[in-house]
């Protein structure tokens, strides 16, 4: 068995093995081995060449992660938090993004820039964000957040070996299982995310494919990263007929599946923390609108976090959870 951060830190060790061009680097993420520690213990086993330590620089990390992409290497860099990505951003979207069509394929850029999102651990509003929008509305990067210890190796992998470049969304939320948050009060049910039997050794799981984790014929639920759990007990507590669409990769985005079982249940709800404005739930709502209209039985619904910045002190509340959830299936159920 194994947490989320164990099969992340497999996952670059099993790559760095198999392809030296493979490097890992961010803030404290070689010798301390991140502040997570996902990383902890490479540069013990691959060298301080292979797995080192960056300046508090998030566009020089880009930056450099872009110039060794570009001459052959398959650079891994971390972002400490997803909240400290913005100085990089320029990079990320100006370079890494369009390296490839702006160089008539000359240059490419198969990098992987790893970063925590999401809320959970009291952290507040400069290390809780869930900006996964900012990078799905830019063509040429591909966009993953994996929900579980199994996916997020598999597709990290994949991440790594993609000919271009990958953000990689890692829930902190689930980096260790049953963890809520807080150290005086029990595990919310909703919040025990169980750990994965992760397979030993080199695998993959195909960027661009969700996976159904629930079948159900009353209502389609589509989420990612954290909320599939939230949506799961939410399903599991209420007795509702759900099917759960957990996506995976948000870009590429598997409308196959997601059409499927909308056009089946002819009702769908839409689920993530991110804010609800301009979310990723908004460009999901317009897919299986232009795709299912014929199909649908009720209006769309989203459930998403608020649109004011990140409440610390009421992070539980912010936090969609399964009671918002049933109400949200309820009510187009019973519209």
């Amino acid at each position: 068995m194994a947490t989320m951060i164990e099969a992340i830190r497999d996952a670059l060790a099993v790559m760095m093995a198999r392809d030296d061009r493979v490097v890992s680097f961010g803030e404290d993420a070689g010798y301390f081995g991140g502040v997570f520690r996902c990383t902890e213990g490479l540069q013990q086993q691959f060298g301080m060449h292979r797995s080192f330590d960056t300046p508090i620089s998030e566009s020089g990390i880009v930056g450099a992660a872009v110039g060794m992409a570009a001459y052959g290497l398959r650079p891994v860099a971390e972002i400490q938090f997803a909240d400290y990505m913005y100085p990089g951003y320029d990079q990320i979207v100006s370079e890494a993004a369009r390296l490839r069509s702006r160089s008539a394929g000359e240059f490419t850029a198969p990098l992987v820039i790893r970063m925590p999102v999401g809320g959970g651990i009291r952290g507040g509003q400069t290390h809780s964000q869930s900006p996964e929008a900012l990078f799905t509305h830019v063509a040429g990067l591909k966009t993953v957040i994996p929900s579980n210890p199994v996916d997020a190796k598999g597709l990290l992998i994949a991440s790594i070996e993609d000919p271009d470049p990958v953000i990689f969304l890692e829930p902190k939320r689930l980096y260790n299982g049953p963890f809520d948050g807080h150290h005086d009060r029990p595990v919310r049910p909703w919040s025990r995310h169980p750990l994965g039997e992760v397979p030993e050794g080199y695998y993959s799981v195909p960027l661009g494919q969700a996976t159904v984790t629930r079948r159900g014929e009353a209502v389609t639920v589509l989420a990612y990263g954290t909320l599939v759990h939230v949506a799961e007990e939410a399903a599991a507590s209420s007795g509702i007929d759900a099917e759960i669409i957990d996506l995976r990769t948000l870009l590429p985005l598997d409308t196959a599946t997601i059409v499927e079982s909308v056009k089946r249940t002819g009702r769908c709800v839409v689920v993530h923390e991110a804010t609800r404005t301009s979310g990723f739930g908004a460009e999901l709502s317009a897919q299986v609108q232009e795709r299912c209209f014929d199909h649908l039985e009720a209006p769309i619904t989203r459930v998403t976090g608020f649109d004011t910045p990140y409440p610390v002190g009421l992070e539980w509340v912010y936090f969609p959870g399964p009671d918002r959830v049933v109400r949200a299936m309820k009510d187009i159920l019973e519209y």
